[in-house]
């Protein structure tokens, strides 16, 4: 298990140039746009637009800021994002724009190539004490947005800030995550 700290993420381009991505963890380490297994990052993104196309790539996103986006993706009718709606599912290799609802927005994307491996994104909202067991033969991380505490069962505690993130690696095993007041916690299942 590994803690990642929200000030250590890498900051960089995004693959269109039009804005800047923040990776908090890829695989295999240090790999680029086009040669990842998976990638979770976050953007900020200030203007309607198209998105980066990635060919043999499945995306699911998530906003963690900001009032919302529609999204067009091909031909499908569009689809309007939220804080509160679940994370959302798509080809990244089928042409997509995006119009904001209200403003700039910061969302949480994670991407797997489709021949290496499959993903899955669940947003918690953690009130109190909530416990989570995270899946055998997969990598699991959670994302906090707010401050709360990660312990193992039996074992270590982290205090998280927001953005920070654990990363646990192959292992099979049970997170407490305690809130002051409520948090919000995304989930991250990579599995090959």
């Amino acid at each position: 298990m590994r803690v990642l700290r929200a000030g250590d993420y890498r900051r960089m381009p995004w693959k269109n140039g039009g804005g800047e991505t923040v990776e908090i963890a890829v695989y295999p380490a240090n790999a680029g746009l086009d040669d990842f297994a998976w990638r979770i990052s976050m953007a900020t993104v200030a203007s309607d637009g198209p998105f980066s196309s990635f060919p043999g790539i499945d995306r699911t996103l998530s906003i963690l800021k900001g009032a919302g986006m529609t999204l067009v993706i091909g031909d499908q009718p569009p689809i309007t994002l939220t804080g509160e709606t679940p994370p959302y599912p798509f080809a990244a290799d089928v042409p997509t724009s995006a119009m904001l609802v209200d403003g700039a927005i910061t969302d949480l994307n994670v991407m797997t190539r489709r021949n290496a491996c499959k993903h899955g994104v669940i947003r918690h909202v953690i009130i109190g004490r909530q416990t989570i067991q995270t899946a055998e033969n997969s990598v699991s991380m959670l994302l906090c947005m707010d401050m709360a505490e990660i312990t193992v069962a039996g074992g270590e505690n982290w205090q998280m800030a927001p953005f920070d993130a654990l990363l646990c690696d192959h292992m099979p095993v049970e997170l407490a995550i305690t809130a002051g007041k409520s948090a919000i916690v995304y989930e991250i299942v990579l599995m090959a």
